[in-house]
């Protein structure tokens, strides 16, 4: 474990591309219904929101004027049912938005958006975003790549995300872990080794523990744990490689110990092996998809060259690859890492030693 800041600058916001926009309206990421993330600046007034424990959430509830409210809750619930009906108006009139929240610290300075159905008083968020190409580079290959999908809606530079449903990794170290089952510290252990190797494999930085959350999974005779990515924002910026290994962040050093004292060498490995495994195949199986997006972040800029010749330099000694070391831009180098992938795992025959 480094003490040492991994991250000491603010990353930057990037423009949303033509061709990246090309390609999002190509797999229907583009919002049909007009929403700006500045039109939910101008609110009028706000009150701090606390938690069960009556302690501030740092997130803020905002309100507006009558007449602005009313066009605001109006394009929320088109926003929603976009997302989750494909744009089916008639469940708009059994929709109310409860609430509007933004939130005062971090990269994005999202507002969550709270909807509930008046029929049954069932309850759903999404996030407004300012729209970030990093961010939604991240979100396509968190779709494509990880266990789950997720849906997400880009208009202009607002970017909308549904909500990830989950226990807050830090919540979860703090209050849940200690009450877990041996078996179940070293289930949670092994999934912290395959999102460590998942997240290092797709570049997907700062994953510290409020920047994933663990869903806990009721199976017949027993509760498995997943964790899943719930921010996207430093999708390949840092030149640091260890940002995108969440074992060397202090705040995930509870899971660090965790997989020291649950589990083996040779089970690390073996955890490590299948996770690159099963991303060989979800890289084959949407090969023609992921070659269109890699093009496209091929040709953008989402780092600085100081950052780009750091990541490249560290990755080739990682790796002893010569394409991480001939990249020249962070999508050629996050094309190496998936060549890297497919060519050492895809075709691993279990049966060819015996």
């Amino acid at each position: 474990m480094s003490e040492e800041p991994l991250m000491i600058f603010k990353k930057p916001s990037y423009p949303i591309n033509e061709a990246l926009q090309d390609y999002l309206e190509r797999f229907d990421r583009i919002s049909k219904f007009p929403i700006s993330y500045d039109d939910l600046l101008r609110f009028s007034g706000s009150i701090n929101v606390y938690d069960k424990e009556d302690q501030d959430t740092l997130w803020v509830r905002v309100y507006y004027n009558e007449f602005e409210r009313e066009e605001i809750d109006l394009t929320l619930k088109k926003i929603y049912s976009l997302l989750h009906s494909d744009g089916n108006l008639d469940i708009i009139k059994f929709l109310n938005v409860d609430s509007i929240d933004y939130c005062t610290f971090g990269n994005s300075k999202p507002f969550r958006i709270k909807i509930r159905n008046i029929l049954n008083d069932n309850y759903t968020h999404f996030y407004v975003k300012k729209a970030d190409a990093s961010r939604v580079y991240g979100l396509e290959l968190e779709h494509i790549l990880s266990p789950d999908k997720i849906n997400f809606l880009v208009h202009q530079d607002t970017l909308i995300e549904e909500h990830i449903m989950g226990i807050a990794g830090d919540v979860f170290i703090n209050t849940h872990l200690k009450n877990c089952t041996e078996t179940e510290k070293s289930q949670i252990a092994k999934e912290f080794v395959k999102f460590n190797e998942r997240s290092m494999i797709r570049l997907l930085g700062d994953m510290r523990a409020y920047n994933y959350v663990v869903i806990p999974i009721h199976d017949f005779d027993q509760v498995v744990y997943r964790i899943r990515a719930i921010d996207f924002d430093q999708q390949c910026y840092e030149g640091n490689f260890k940002v995108y290994r969440p074992q060397f962040f202090k705040e995930n050093y509870p899971m660090v110990k965790l997989v020291k004292d649950k589990l083996q060498e040779s089970s690390i490995n073996q955890y490590k092996n299948e996770e690159r495994s099963v991303l060989a195949k979800r890289i084959h199986s949407a090969e023609n998809r992921i070659k269109r997006l890699l093009k496209i972040m091929g040709e953008d800029t989402l780092s600085t060259p100081d950052h780009l010749e750091q990541l490249k330099i560290e990755l080739y000694r990682y790796t002893n690859d010569l394409n991480f070391k001939k990249a020249k831009t962070m999508g050629n180098i996050m094309n190496a890492s998936f060549q890297y992938i497919t060519r050492n795992f895809k075709n691993v025959n279990p049966f060819k030693s015996y």
